[in-house]
């Protein structure tokens, strides 16, 4: 490094700092590299991507002029903008403990090049550090999530118009349910099939994208088309969802092998907006059709004949294989021939199979939206708002409303929906349940169509409880050996997913679960603050807190954190000696408030968010947060334990500074974001952190923490 002294231009860096819930890692992780930067005499800009929307982006003379990049994120960050520019990529948390040996190592870091491989990018900040074999693995879950997350509002716009135009302009028909044409409801309903047959190229493409970057899009996209619709390869059903996570990974894969092709200088533009897409659409939409496409549609005949030599059958074993082939891919061809045989033979007179398969067919929705009810804490907030989807999705006999949960965990949720499926299915064979018309679902047997309509029910009833104790099992038992194995860097469920999260992903999400919050170190929280004239319940409340006189001198209560820490959310010293104990005491500290309705309730959900992944920051904080109705305001709670307290933080340091912040499910806008990460930024200060543990009162604490703006 130059000397400034020397007359030499000082080295400068840029950073992005990003994790999958955007919160108090993500401006931790900034705060500690610009210090690190600034104690090394070294030039640096830090973006971070929260929450909130990127900050502090870079512009184009930022990027021209650097020395180098570090990429300090736990979620996907475009890398397009830093060609020819050195790049070192890695977990949030290293940015966090190891801020001063990223800028070492950044020097000799590779040149990022778009045609050397794009999506290393993704495992690289995704990977726990040494996780040997882990990194493959990341790469495939992230991309997957990411898929998910983009695809989950084209199942919900695309069912929801269709389930509320079946519900209001539809008619029970012995083709099936048959909204009239040129209706009204009827050009509702289109548009809803149209978002649910972008459902699967989105999925697809969004996948490719997440392995490598803009250039597999096209390639994942078309071949998520031809993926979903049949007639490209001769078979009476697309592959669904199944087709298009595997035309995702091929052509991100695909992308990635043409990329490290040598081509000429003068040829090297237009690889990535002409010939890499051209060559693996072609090569991808080809090797589907004759390779792939040709097994999906063999399987596809023999298996009808195969279910018609079975008729004379059990009714019991054949209605749980049509339940098992129903649920196993929700609309591919798998469902499509259990269903299209069932249908078949409505014009025989045999009504009793189609009764079979309209049991099973609405209880992978309404299964696994039940199951986001049963156990809120192991979904995230997008999946918990998808569950709610579903459950209308499945009233109306769209199992397709089931996809998400399923290409996001489908070693947990296929089985469990295959599994409440034959469930289904078995008990309907078993009182020879009959359905007039190729549908399923309650609506139907709410239209009249359904003969043996309380064991109808009960069958549907049946099948939707196994279906969601199941999934939450197997995601339980998955998520604890994930928790005892792996190293943890970042909560163990992102948004992610949606998906994100596209979060998400979840995936998202991609974000947290049950009560678990905004941040990705949350925990708890609950209660909601409040200084004078807070309007509570429709009544306007005028606390005004006791503070004490040296408080009053300096800043009204309300001035601290926009009035949601208050001296009535302060103690100097908190008694308990572990995490739980400490969590309780601190809720029964806001509890003080009046605002939060339901103690207890907090509680659990800040143990929900802790089972997340740690709140602890390191530097002996922790910022334990939940969002829950257990309280009717934000509130922010801080506590100081002289002996510490074990928090499960990433420097390994115990929790000595605590804050809880909590908020009601409704109220976790921008502003409680804003928040926490003005808080998490200060925290960063070590001599803020010394004055905040020095103050004698609570006063002198309300004092020290108005400088935080």
């Amino acid at each position: 490094m130059t000397s400034p002294a020397s007359g030499q231009r000082k080295l400068k860096l840029l950073a992005v700092t990003a994790c999958p819930t955007g919160i108090a890692h993500t401006y931790m992780a900034a705060e500690k590299l610009a210090q690190a930067a600034e104690e090394l005499c070294i030039e640096m800009k830090v973006e971070t991507q929260g929450s909130i929307g990127a900050e502090n982006v870079f512009s184009d003379n930022d990027v021209r002029e650097a020395d180098g990049v570090i990429i300090a994120a736990d979620k996907d960050v475009d890398r397009s903008r830093f060609e020819g520019k050195r790049v070192l990529a890695v977990g949030v948390a290293e940015g966090i403990r190891h801020p001063e040996q990223l800028i070492k190592r950044v020097r000799s870091a590779p040149v990022h090049r778009t045609d050397a491989g794009d999506g290393a990018r993704a495992g690289a900040s995704w990977t726990p550090t040494g996780g040997g074999g882990g990194k493959e693995r990341s790469v495939v879950y992230k991309a997957l999530m990411n898929g998910v997350s983009y695809m989950i509002p084209f199942v919900v716009v695309g069912g929801l118009l269709i389930a509320i135009s079946l519900a209001l302009g539809g008619d029970a028909t012995a083709k099936g349910y048959v909204i009239p044409e040129g209706t009204f409801w009827a050009h509702v309903n289109a548009v809803g099939v149209v978002g649910f047959e972008l459902m699967i190229p989105i999925l697809s493409g969004y996948i490719a994208y997440a392995i490598a970057d803009r250039p597999a899009l096209v390639p994942g996209m078309i071949g998520g088309w031809i993926a979903g619709h049949g007639e490209f390869y001769d078979s009476e059903a697309g592959a669904g969802f199944i087709g298009a996570i595997v035309t995702g990974f091929l052509a991100g894969y695909l992308v990635l092998w043409i990329k490290k092709a040598k081509v000429p200088r003068f040829a090297q533009p237009i690889m990535p907006i002409i010939v890499i897409p051209i060559v693996a659409t072609t090569a991808l939409s080809l090797f589907f059709i004759y390779v792939i496409g040709e097994p999906i549609s063999w399987i596809f005949t023999h298996l009808t004949d195969w279910l018609s030599g079975m008729t004379g059958t059990s009714a019991i074993l054949l209605g749980a294989l049509l339940g098992l082939m129903i649920a196993f891919d929700m609309g591919g061809p798998v469902n499509k021939t259990a269903f299209l045989f069932g249908a078949g033979l409505i014009a025989t007179g045999n009504q009793t199979v189609m009764g079979m398969c309209a049991a099973a067919i609405p209880v992978m929705p309404l299964g696994q939206g039940l199951a986001t009810l049963i156990r809120r804490k192991l979904y995230s907030e997008q999946e918990r708002e998808t569950g709610v989807a579903a459950l209308f999705m499945g009233m109306f006999g769209i199992s397709e409303g089931a996809i998400p949960f399923a290409a996001a965990r489908p070693a947990q949720v296929i089985p469990a929906n295959m599994l409440g499926g034959a469930v289904a299915g078995a008990i309907a064979g078993m009182a020879g349940v009959e359905d007039a018309v190729p549908h399923g679902g309650p609506i139907v047997a709410l239209l009249g169509a359904i003969g043996g309509v309380p064991m109808f029910f009960l069958a549907v009833a049946a099948g939707t409880v196994v279906t969601a104790i199941t999934t939450n099992a197997l995601i339980g038992i998955n998520e604890r050996g994930t928790r005892d194995t792996a190293p943890v860097l970042v909560p163990a469920r992102v948004a992610a997913r949606a998906t994100a999260g596209p979060e998400t992903p979840a995936g998202a999400g991609a974000r947290a679960g049950a009560a678990a919050l905004v941040p990705e170190t949350a925990g708890a929280g609950s209660a909601s603050t409040s200084g004078p004239n807070v309007l509570e319940g429709g009544a306007v409340r005028t606390t005004a807190p006791a503070a004490p006189a040296a408080a009053a001198e300096a800043e009204p209560a309300d001035e601290v954190l926009s009035g949601h820490l208050t001296a009535e959310t302060v103690k100097v010293r908190l008694e308990a000696a572990d995490k739980d104990a400490a969590i309780r005491e601190m809720a029964a500290m806001l509890a003080t408030t009046g605002k939060v309705a339901d103690p207890e309730a907090l509680v659990q959900a800040a143990f929900a968010r802790e089972e997340q992944g740690t709140t602890g920051l390191g530097e002996e904080i922790a910022i334990p947060h939940a969002k829950t109705d257990a309280v009717t305001s934000p509130i922010v709670g801080f506590a100081r334990s002289s002996e510490g307290v074990e928090w499960g933080s990433l420097d390994g340091t115990k929790a000595k500074l605590i804050f809880m912040i909590t908020v009601p499910e409704a109220a976790a806008g921008d502003e409680h974001l804003r928040i926490l990460a003005m808080l998490s930024r200060k925290l960063m200060d070590t001599e803020f952190r010394e004055r905040l543990t020095a103050a004698a009162d609570e006063a002198a604490v309300l004092s020290v923490l108005r400088e935080i703006r």
